[in-house]
């Protein structure tokens, strides 16, 4: 695929205004409001240089959530039996009379076919124009926009007209309402799961030691192993909790997919780990590598890329699957990658390699990736990536845990809705997408749109989740074990004081403003409305104005987490360091190593992977632990509380790996 680079000057002369759209012109898009964080200058000058996409419209996207129900929902008679990537392709591809009349109608307006670059899959068109070229074509103005508080600018148009006869084939045109950078993004704001890890000290002593001061009088009965997991969180604690055995099986294709962006791990650490925790893992296990547009493998043990993030999730996969293999979906070089975890750019390159049609298909208005948000390639910067953007490269594992999030608020919702229903794809093929819902409770981290991560005016609306607000994909919680706890006491959410920022680290759960709540959880959400109450105003709408709403919270929107797993005092090492490390980040691969175990045994009883598990789970609750104690609070409130049955802070609950394992194997 060819890529742009968007070439602008300002101009400082006066520029014509744009001609009045003709009647045989239909408004497309026009910008509700101005740009809050953008002031409007100069007009373009003609002669600069506009990388224009223009998205087509995809067919059967609305059906797409009754596919998946089909496959997916346990009572159906079409459940497991999933579909190709040539099917999924031939049922969402636009139709070529689509592709027909645009081309058309751009060759009538001067862009001659030459100048056009089509997808293979035909979901988009591209060329480049000038802006005097582009002004005619869609009868608008283009303008810089600065930034109120960075030396950023950005191009666009407050509105654009297309002639009425093609409106209907065309989803969305860039640059236009949505601004467009001359550079890539330099926000720095921190964008990953806020995983948090303290070294560990005396005051909580390594799991298994005899220390009747620090371990509860109620332990001191129990194995060695498991006696300080209300101290210390270690895989022997993790199996105990949920009744989980040590794997024996390594079934051909199964290997636990772990995404990872902006954090690498070490190979010393994972040894450390092993050996500390893990004896039977042994030493030299490494995942498998899936390096994805210049990304590296690994960093040495001082890197500042050695965060922890990488080396948790790894260690917690292995020591949970081993002898099973962990693949690792590392995405990008080493020069976009710390910008990805400052800003906005969550998955698209990842989604590239697993679907090359997916570098250049467009829906919601957007058309593959986004230079505004997205990295591009060939990789300028000295040390980047020189090769070619990978498409389609890698097969999806049947299992994949990212422990990545952000403010859906900070993505476009046209954005964040393209790569939602490229989940969708993933679970019609049978994959299971898990992600970890978050660490500050209904808000975002700090300084996240208000300094508290809250959304409104005063800070007081609770700012839901991305991807965890997509309906396709499963959302983790996080738990946690009080210091006086045995892995045989219930659990309760994972809330804990780690200072600074993180005085009231708590998982995240609530209620999105972009989607609604799907049928699968209706019921659920029905009965913790009508048995919790929550004590706060709400607002019914989507895509609210954060500005003058009454409420709090959107009671209609799609509730996250669905599930939960322990997120809190882990141990592990990072940069030679043995630290307790928090979030839930830590339960996302956990409960994906459940599943990986899952579908071990359904391998072996000669049937499919176990998918997109949601449907089942919320009609089968009894075979997770229901958590109903603790609150996940934010944005000067106590955030939603737990209750029996589903609840917007652990979901469903925690795994019962035996109840599970039942369940799924009666299933076709």
């Amino acid at each position: 695929m060819l890529l742009f680079q968007l070439v602008v000057a300002v101009a400082l002369a006066v520029v014509s205004s744009a001609a009045p759209a003709p009647s045989t012109h239909a408004l497309h898009e026009k910008r509700d409001a101005p740009a809050s964080d953008w002031v409007k200058g100069a007009r373009i000058e003609g002669d600069a240089i506009l990388p224009m996409r223009i998205g087509l419209t995809q067919t059967n996207l609305e059906k797409g959530y009754d596919f998946l129900m089909e496959v997916s929902d346990p009572e159906s008679d079409k459940y497991g039996k999933y579909w190709s990537m040539e099917e999924v392709y031939a049922a969402f591809a636009p139709p070529r009379e689509t592709v027909r009349s645009v081309r058309e109608w751009l060759a009538a307006s001067g862009i001659h076919g030459s100048r056009v670059i089509q997808s293979d899959n035909y979901g988009w068109l591209a060329f480049n124009a000038t802006v005097d070229e582009a002004e005619k074509l869609l009868k608008t103005e283009y303008h810089e926009h600065e930034h109120k508080y960075s030396a950023n600018v950005r191009v666009g148009c407050d509105e654009y007209h297309i002639p009425k006869y093609i409106q209907e084939h065309i989803d969305y045109i860039t640059p236009g309402i949505k601004l467009s950078p001359v550079v890539k993004r330099s926000v720095k704001v921190k964008r990953e799961s806020s995983l948090f890890g303290i070294p560990a000290g005396r005051a909580s002593s390594p799991a298994g030691s005899d220390d009747s001061q620090t371990i509860s009088p109620s332990a001191m009965s129990l194995p060695p192993d498991i006696r300080g997991c209300g101290l210390n969180i270690t895989p022997p604690c993790i199996k105990a909790l949920y009744q989980i055995p040590n794997a024996t099986l390594k079934s051909p294709g199964n290997s636990l997919g772990l995404y990872e962006q902006g954090s690498y791990f070490n190979k010393q650490d994972l040894d450390s780990f092993y050996a500390e925790y893990a004896p039977y893992v042994p030493q030299g296990t490494y995942p498998v590598p899936r390096l994805i547009d210049g990304a590296n493998y690994s960093v040495s043990l001082n890197s500042s890329f050695n965060s922890g993030e990488a080396n948790i999730d790894i260690d917690m996969a292995y020591s949970l699957i081993y002898p099973q293999t962990v693949t690792l979906y590392q995405t990008d070089d080493q020069i976009y990658e710390p910008e990805e975890v400052a800003t906005t750019n969550l998955f698209n390159t990842f989604l590239d390699a697993l679907d090359g049609s997916y570098c250049s298909y467009t829906a919601f208005g957007e058309t593959g990736d986004d230079p505004s948000i997205d990295p591009v390639y060939l990789d300028p910067a000295p040390g980047g990536y020189k090769g070619q953007r990978q498409c389609g490269v890698y097969k999806p594992t049947n299992v994949i845990s990212a422990s990545y999030g952000q403010a859906e608020a900070d993505l476009p919702i046209k954005y964040s809705k393209r790569q939602c229903n490229e989940f969708m794809k993933l679970g019609l093929q049978g994959h299971s997408i898990l992600v970890a819902s978050g660490d500050y409770g209904v808000s975002s981290f700090p300084g996240d749109k208000e300094a508290n991560g809250c959304l409104g005016p005063e800070g007081l609306i609770f700012s839901p989740q991305y991807p965890s607000n997509c309906p396709y994909i499963t959302s983790v919680g996080a738990t946690m074990l009080y210091a006086h706890q045995t892995v045989y006491t219930p659990e309760s959410v994972m809330h804990v004081n780690l200072s600074g920022t993180a005085q009231n680290f708590t998982t995240a759960g609530g209620f999105s403003n972009y989607y609604g709540q799907p049928a699968y959880q209706q019921a659920a959400v029905a009965k913790y409305f009508a048995e919790a109450n929550p004590p706060y105003p709400y607002y019914a709408e989507f895509s609210v104005d954060v500005n003058t709403t009454k409420g709090i919270y959107n009671r209609i929107g799609r509730g996250y987490p669905d599930v939960a797993a322990n997120g809190a005092m882990f141990r592990a090492q990072t940069a030679g360091t043995d630290f307790h490390w928090y979030g839930s980040s830590l339960a996302s691969p956990l409960f994906a190593s459940v599943l990986t175990l899952i579908n071990e045994e359904r391998f072996r009883a000669g049937k499919g992977p176990v998918g997109f598990v949601n449907p089942v789970l919320y009609k089968n609750p009894e075979v997770l632990n229901d958590i109903t104690n603790g609150t996940n609070v934010g944005c000067g409130s106590q955030g939603f509380r737990t209750a029996k049955g589903w609840d917007p802070a652990t979901g469903l609950g925690t795994p019962n790996y035996p109840d599970m394992l039942q369940l799924f194997l009666s299933l076709p």
